[in-house]
């Protein structure tokens, strides 16, 4: 069986709808290794003297912890397996107040491994055998939860892919994060088409202007955001691209991890209250400069209070 928590009932009238922002797969573990530096040359054995921790925490569960932080009304749907890692990602949800509809995983749930050099950046190595090619949400799971939604951010994890459509009838609009694409990959595609705002990383784009232009041209995305680390963001809006600087951290660069997932977060809060796309791309930078800043064991995101008044001293 599924476990489900606040499911809502019968769609309501948009202006009226229980949920701000579905949060479509991505739930998962990560366990944590400090590494002396990336790449890590080979060794028969390396010792770590930080510790190795499994915390909850992949993309989605990030993106809900931002979410939920900022104020905005969260509900997260994926698979998950009855093991001790599915555990993890349930007491997370239910320690930070965000409603989770868990559906039976066979496989297991999500894990991967990252290493995490001194500066802060990641090696993710990502487990593929905790899914399953024939995984999909239930259609009226799928309905009744976006029915209920404003909008919905949608993971590049299976089974998101085949729930585009869905959403889509249900009238929600549309996020996604193709994170490290590089422009190319077929399988991103359908993502960076059906959403009406598209993030995704700089860091393997060759020319980041001709794949943001692409993917406005070629889909309905009315902002596409590269974003470029320390080097700031690129956001694609009106035909126009403007490049902003990167937000100064508040304390020392300890981990990239989740950097991105909380620039996104950050970024729709803005956008789903109607700011320009510019002013929501400033208050992305800001949280994920701050998360940046946040040891890759814990899973902790910027509140409102210190977004806005870091963006007000900017």
């Amino acid at each position: 069986m599924s476990e489900i928590t606040n499911v809502p009932g019968d769609a309501a009238a948009p202006a009226g709808r229980a949920i701000d922002v579905l949060v479509l797969g991505g739930a998962g573990v990560d366990t944590i290794v400090r590494v002396p530096e990336l790449p890590l040359p080979y060794a028969d054995s390396y010792m770590i003297d930080s510790g190795i921790r499994t915390r909850a925490g992949q993309t989605g569960d990030f993106v809900a912890v931002a979410l939920t932080a900022l104020g905005l009304r969260t509900h997260h749907l994926d698979f998950l397996g009855d093991d001790p890692e599915g555990d993890l990602v349930r007491a997370l949800h239910r320690d930070q107040g965000i409603p989770l509809t868990a559906l039976p995983q066979p496989a297991g749930t999500k894990r991967a491994v990252n290493l995490v050099g001194p500066d802060g950046r990641r090696l993710s190595l990502y487990d593929t055998s905790r899914t399953h090619p024939d995984d999909r949400f239930p259609e009226d799971t799928l309905r009744a939860l976006a029915g209920a939604s404003r909008h919905a951010h949608v993971s590049l994890t299976q089974p998101c892919a085949d729930a585009l459509p869905v959403l889509r009838e249900c009238g929600v609009t549309l996020s996604t994060d193709l994170h490290d694409w590089d422009g190319e990959n077929p399988y991103h595609e359908p993502f960076a088409h059906a959403a009406d705002v598209v993030f995704l990383s700089a860091a393997a784009l060759r020319d980041p202007e001709r794949t943001l232009r692409e993917i406005a041209a070629r889909g309905r995305a009315e902002v596409v955001v590269a974003t470029a680390g320390d080097k700031g963001a690129y956001v694609l809006a009106d035909d126009e691209l403007t490049h902003l600087p990167a937000a100064p951290p508040p304390a020392p660069v300890v981990d990239s991890n989740g950097a991105g997932d909380a620039f996104a977060a950050a970024f729709l809060h803005a956008w789903l209250n109607r700011e320009t796309p510019l002013r929501s791309a400033l208050f992305g930078t800001i949280a994920g400069a701050h998360a940046c800043t946040v040891p890759a064991t814990e899973t902790t995101a910027i509140g409102l209070e210190e977004l806005l008044a870091r963006a007000a001293a900017l």
